[in-house]
């Protein structure tokens, strides 16, 4: 019985331990969490210098935020990774140096109001233009999101800078505080130069004009983000597109170990010291699991990951393909989302909840004695912010008083909007109505016929008539262009 005793009594002295120094042993188990990170990070500031000269010169003009914590049906708070991360002691005692050297202080980087920090982080940028060596976002969508802000607000943001005040309606105490410390009083040359630059009448390379030391922004511009490519391109005139690093909430995968590639040429290699890896074939009908170290040049996968936080073998989602080795590590691809749909920031609709969203639709439809025929999407980012277009062909329902030509209500195809955002998922809901990153839900719809003309042009286009499927998402350019001409109204949610 002895043993068990001192057993127990070492138990007890354990829980002790525990229960006291609860705020240590947290700390040191996120230090442990986030050391593989840190020697990511090293790896990218490593792989930067090779290929970037003088970065240690300037700063990072980076739009990074932290977004309002939700909670979940039982009542616990959820977050995005990215959140946890600029909270954590680890970012605040972050190492001093250039990878980490931010025109912007954290104040705004934790400012819970994205719209002031968006604010902020470009006056920040302004006041230091010339000190600017790189900018960025994690998302190439923030970056075209931040300049256009930056279209709207260019005259204000002047005038900020001419006063050395900001404006009024910035109204957090951490980013007012610590933005007026980087204004530093007024600054009327500086005001005019800006001002010069952007009452310019193409905003064409408004980016390399207004911050003349930078040479790349880095960004993911991989998957649906790639849509972005022509906009930062045109913006951006001739600057790197960077794509450093391939993460996701369970775990960072891997680095781009060629910084300097096209965006249609990215890829990864992944990093056997950030979580257990293993991959699910995706090539052909049978799906085995196989190793890290055991994939094949040129086949495709879904990876699956058990981490340092307790996932174990959570299947991710996205689909991969392998490019090369560097040295032993795979390169992987970036292909797509499994079953993505539609995508404008952080939010991923699948074909699954476009059809949910649409049954909800139907029901209101049905109640004004209308059929919905047939219907296909489309994330249009040609407007700020970026929202989904829903194209819907309907018809009324067959009796006596069956009209030739459908009313189109005022009051029915809002509401179709508005119940199709209430059954989209949480992140669309964040996205849409917290952070502001994906605007109000558009139903288009088309003249009667209209998909039957499309399925025409698809099959002239090389498509099998006996194969023909509508596609549930238009990327087709001259499609999109031809089912604009058959457009008859526009309805929004509200």
């Amino acid at each position: 019985m002895k043993p068990i005793s001192n057993n127990n009594e070492r138990w007890e002295e354990k829980l002790k331990d525990l229960s006291f120094n609860v705020k240590q042993i947290q700390d040191n188990l996120l230090e442990e969490i986030l050391t593989p990170n840190l020697k990511t990070e090293y790896l990218q500031r490593f792989h930067m210098d090779r290929h970037v000269k003088g970065l240690e010169e300037g700063k990072g003009m980076m739009f990074l935020f932290t977004k309002q914590e939700s909670i979940t049906p039982s009542g616990l708070p959820a977050r995005v990774a990215t959140s946890s991360y600029f909270k954590s002691d680890y970012f605040k005692n972050r190492p001093s140096n250039w990878y980490y050297s931010y025109t912007s202080p954290d104040e705004v980087i934790l400012c819970s109001n994205n719209t002031h920090s968006l604010y902020c982080h470009l006056l920040c940028g302004l006041v230091q233009r010339d000190e600017v060596v790189r900018m960025g976002s994690i998302f190439a969508s923030v970056m075209v999101r931040a300049i256009k802000f930056l279209e709207t607000y260019w005259e204000e943001l002047c005038s900020n800078i001419r006063s050395g005040h900001l404006s009024e309606w910035i109204t957090d105490h951490g980013c007012r505080s610590s933005v007026s410390l980087v204004l530093g009083g007024p600054r009327l040359d500086l005001a005019d130069t800006i001002e010069t630059i952007c009452n310019k009448n193409s905003w064409e390379g408004i980016v390399k004009r207004l911050w003349p030391n930078t040479k790349y922004i880095e960004t993911v511009v991989t998957g649906s983000m790639g849509q972005y490519v022509p906009t930062l391109n045109y913006y951006c005139s001739d600057l790197p597109l960077v794509s450093t690093t391939y993460g996701s909430s369970e775990t960072t995968f891997g680095i781009n170990v060629d910084p300097l590639s096209k965006p249609e040429d990215v890829s990864y290699a992944f990093m056997p010291n950030m979580s257990y890896f293993e991959f699910i074939t995706m090539d052909g009908d049978k799906r085995d699991v196989v190793d890290l170290q055991d994939v094949k040049l040129g086949c495709t996968y879904e990876p699956v990951v058990t981490n340092f936080s307790g996932l174990y073998r959570m299947r991710v989602g996205d689909v991969l393909v392998v490019t090369g080795f560097y040295n032993n590590a795979p390169q992987f691809k970036f292909v797509r989302r499994e079953n993505v749909v539609l995508s404008i920031d952080s939010d991923k609709t699948n074909e699954e909840d476009l059809f949910k969203a649409l049954s909800q639709a139907k029901l209101v439809l049905e109640s004004s004695d209308l059929i919905l025929v047939d219907f296909t999407s489309y994330a249009d980012t040609s407007t700020f912010p970026g929202h989904y277009v829903i194209y819907l062909e309907i018809k009324e329902k067959e009796g006596e008083n069956k009209k030739n030509n459908v009313e189109l209500s005022e009051e029915v195809f809002p509401k179709c909007c508005s119940v199709m955002e209430d059954s989209l998922d949480n992140v669309y809901k964040r996205c849409r109505f917290k952070d502001g990153s994906v605007g109000p839900l558009e139903i288009r719809v088309v003249r009667q016929g209209m998909f039957d003309s499309l399925m025409d042009f698809f099959i002239s286009q090389g498509a099998s008539i006996g194969q023909y499927k509508t596609p549930r998402c238009i990327k087709s350019v001259k499609a999109l262009e031809f089912m604009e001409e058959c457009v008859v109204a526009r309805f929004f949610s509200t």
